[in-house]
């Protein structure tokens, strides 16, 4: 018959050849496991239960060398020499079976037991027995010895709802597979073959008996000393399951959720377990002192300034409870920002060559398109330095900055620096934006810090030159980037986003960053180290924001409420700064940056408006930016023609040149030399105007200005309590306040001030029109309109 039809044979060869080569599913395994997070040291930070409700960990290719000897100790002693069938373990599964009168022995090899549980829910029949058989052999081929063994240890039973070696040495012992004593490897190697003995409460005898005749036959083979051997049988078995490590679960959320599309649920991050664990405990406690004030939540992230890891995500703090929102990530939701992006502005005027640090802007009551800013205590200082307004955070020096360095520009800058929740054009935010009226993200924010630093060290590194992906995201997950110099395509003359000048006198700004205490006076933070540092408190007081900077290191700090909720006192410099300094104690003291010499120069500033110099100003040679050179000269001296007594002004019209003396004088506007005045009693204003000379032509100097309203305007008069409208109160700023004003609303003259130049007045709603004089004739005028509704 075989003869007759060797076709027929050939086919059927063929077809079975084929199945036997296809026969192993693809892939082995495809139960669903646990997203599992570990630090930088694969230690365990915490898991999420498979979606089968199994604590299934993801495979794993390397295994313990203990569990390994265990495991074909008990299972298979031949493991490593047989195809995958062992004829003499089956004739020795046959003899036990006929002498005991039933199946005591299965007589399966480990690789037959890989396939039985991928073949998951079979029947334990003849028949399955032959199939398993088969593909173990299939197996043997496709596969190395310690992937075979590997599968095993990843997909065995080892009692209630946990599924392979690493689910089970981290569930039973709190430890990694590797780290096993030889009783421990011993016990969860006999634990497949009788799951159902890790029972807490039950079966203990027949554990410990089953684990010790393991044990006895790992010493008989060689494996270790008697002595071992006493120690390991001395052990304890272990009790219930130990809960597993939830040291950074918003981490874990957030790996949970990217999962789709992976190959694996096992993340490797680059989370430093202790510094994780330490930060983790200074929230809560600063936590417990904030909840006293109804602030419930707060969050942090340390990152790597090179390397760009970060090495601890506290997305919020431990202990708030469900109902404060504590499963909320804080670090990666939309907050608005405060003050903590001012920063970024003062380098990129500095880069822009706008300004010097030293420059003065106006601080003054300020409206501007129908948005009137303020100081946080409602002061002003006339004009200050940025850098003093940046070290006070002062709001009204930054919104004038913003508005001459240009709304779209810097929301340009923000979105070149990574910060991706500026979705909406400029022009939506307006210039709240330096203040507040966008939202940012922690770890961006915290990012775009770190890509400053990084900028600035590379380029001392880097021969005075610039790493195009030093504004690059944050990373999570080893294996850390590779960071290379070594081809022109990485390395460019030209700042990618901002300057290593303009961020390092930024960054010198920021060490001196102050607090406000009660009084409205200024402290200076003190630390073990320089650190770069901002705070930042949003409008409603809901969220407070402290970013800190080193060579080395940044960190991001919020606290505040995750719904949203505002508190009075919530303020980024008593509710954040304190936390930011607790965890830089945390962390090495870091070396200050290095100076970018080549990319500054030295150039003439004059002292007191900080301003490029000319001829008339008191200068001082500083090391600015290289832009500075774009930095417009002083506006603030002027020559001033005096009598030869020096005390009053006076003009061709009423002295000769020749009697004239011609002085430098340091000059602000009325209003800005109004309040500037009041904090500098040094500062001097303008003398007057010689008796004998006539009053000033359009080119002389305008001694008043309008404080209030600043510009032509809309003004809204709300209705007080007893249903009257109240009252708006005009404001005039003179450089010599003694002088009378007397004031004229629409033409019918409504009386005298001095000193203090305010009117409180009731005009009917419809437009208007208001001028003051004073006594020496000089005039202003403004028009605005008062709405009805």
């Amino acid at each position: 018959m075989l003869k007759k039809h060797p076709k027929k044979i050939v086919s059927l060869a063929l077809v079975l050849l084929f199945w036997f080569w296809r026969a192993l599913p693809d892939p082995l395994f495809d139960q669903p496991t646990s997203v599992v997070l570990l630090d930088k040291d694969q230690q365990l930070l915490g898991a999420k239960i498979a979606e089968d409700g199994q604590w299934r960990f993801p495979y794993q290719a390397e295994l313990s060398e203990k569990f390994i000897a265990a495991i074909t100790e008990f299972e298979d002693r031949r493991f490593f020499y047989h195809p995958g069938i062992d004829p003499i373990g089956i004739g020795r599964a046959l003899i036990q079976n006929i002498r005991n009168g039933r199946i005591v022995s299965g007589g399966s090899t480990l690789t037959m037991q890989v396939i039985r549980l991928s073949r998951f829910g079979q029947q334990r029949t003849f028949f399955e027995k032959l199939i398993e058989a088969i593909l173990a052999f299939r197996l043997e081929l496709a596969y190395s010895k310690s992937e075979i063994l590997a599968f095993y240890a990843a997909n065995a039973p080892f009692g209630g709802n946990v599924v392979g070696l690493d689910a089970a040495a981290w569930r039973y012992y709190g430890k990694k597979p590797n780290l096993l004593s030889w009783a421990e490897a011993a016990t969860l190697a006999v634990l497949p073959n009788s799951p159902a003995l890790i029972h807490p409460n039950k079966n203990r005898s027949a554990l410990l008996a089953k684990r010790n005749r393991l044990l006895n036959r790992l010493f008989e083979s060689g494996q270790f000393d008697a002595m071992t051997l006493d120690l390991a049988k001395s052990e304890a078995l272990p009790e219930a399951p130990i809960p597993l490590p939830r040291l950074a679960p918003h981490l874990l959320d957030k790996m949970a959720t990217q999962k789709k599309g992976s190959e694996t649920t096992r993340y490797e991050s680059t989370i430093d377990q202790y510094l994780q664990q330490q930060a983790s405990l200074i929230l809560s406690k600063h936590q417990v002192a904030l909840g006293g004030n109804g602030i419930h939540n707060a969050a942090a992230i340390i990152q790597e300034v090179e390397t760009g890891n970060v090495i601890a995500y506290v997305g919020n703090v431990v202990g708030a409870g469900a109902s404060h929102g504590e499963q909320v990530d804080i670090i990666k939701a939309p907050r608005s920002t405060g003050s903590i992006l001012k920063p970024f502005l003062l380098a990129a005027a500095i880069e822009e060559g706008l300004i010097f640090p030293n420059s003065l802007l106006s601080d003054v009551p300020t409206q501007m398109q129908g948005y009137k800013p303020e100081n946080y205590h409602l002061s002003y200082d006339g004009v200050i330095t940025a850098k003093r307004a940046l070290i006070r955070s002062l709001n009204v020096p930054f919104v004038h900055l913003l508005q001459d360095y240009g709304l779209e520009k810097f929301h340009f800058q923000l979105q070149q620096l990574g910060l991706t929740t500026l979705q909406k054009p400029a022009n939506h935010y307006g210039l709240t934006l330096i203040l507040g009226g966008a939202e940012g993200k922690l770890s961006e924010i915290t990012n775009a810090y770190a890509g400053m630093a990084r900028t600035l060290n590379h380029y001392s590194q880097i021969d005075s030159r610039y790493y195009k992906d030093d504004f690059r995201r944050e990373n999570y997950l080893h294996p850390e980037r590779g960071i290379s110099f070594n081809t022109k395509k990485d390395i460019t003359k030209v700042a990618p986003v901002l300057t290593a000048a303009a961020i390092y006198q930024t960054f010198d700004a920021m060490q001196k960053v102050e607090r406000p205490n009660s009084e409205g006076n200024w402290n200076q933070f003190q630390s073990s180290q320089q650190i770069a540092w901002k705070t930042g408190t949003s409008i409603g007081f809901r969220d407070a924001w402290a970013v800190g900077v080193t060579s080395k290191y940044a960190i991001g700090v919020w606290a505040g409420n995750a719904d949203g909720e505002g508190r009075p006192g919530l303020l980024g410099v008593k509710a954040a700064a304190p936390i930011l300094f607790d965890l830089f104690d945390l962390l090495p003291s870091s070396e200050w940056f290095a100076p970018p010499y080549d990319d500054m120069m030295e150039l003439p500033v004059c002292q007191k408006s900080g301003f490029r110099a000319m001829d008339i100003c008191e200068a001082d040679t500083l090391l600015v930016a290289t832009s500075g050179i774009k930095v417009t000269a002083c506006p603030h001296h002027r020559i001033v023609h005096l009598d030869k007594s020096a005390t009053f002004r006076v003009n061709s019209n009423c002295k000769n040149p020749s009697n004239m003396v011609h002085q430098p004088w340091f000059v602000l506007p009325p209003v800005e030399g109004y309040y500037y005045g009041f904090k500098n009693p040094d500062y001097t204003p303008l003398p007057d105007f010689h008796p004998d000379c006539v009053a000033m032509n359009s080119n002389q100097i305008q001694p008043m200005q309008f404080i209030y309203p600043k510009r032509a305007t809309k003004i809204y008069v709300p209705i007080d309590i007893d249903g009257h409208p109240s009252q708006t109160v005009f404001r005039v700023a003179h450089r010599q306040p003694e002088t009378t004003i007397y004031w004229h609303l629409d033409g019918q003259y409504l009386g005298s001030t001095e000193t203090f130049h305010e009117m409180a007045l009731q005009p009917e709603p419809g437009k208007h029109e208001l001028v003051v004089v004073d006594t020496d004739g000089h005039r202003v005028q403004r028009g605005f309109e008062i709405l009805e509704k």
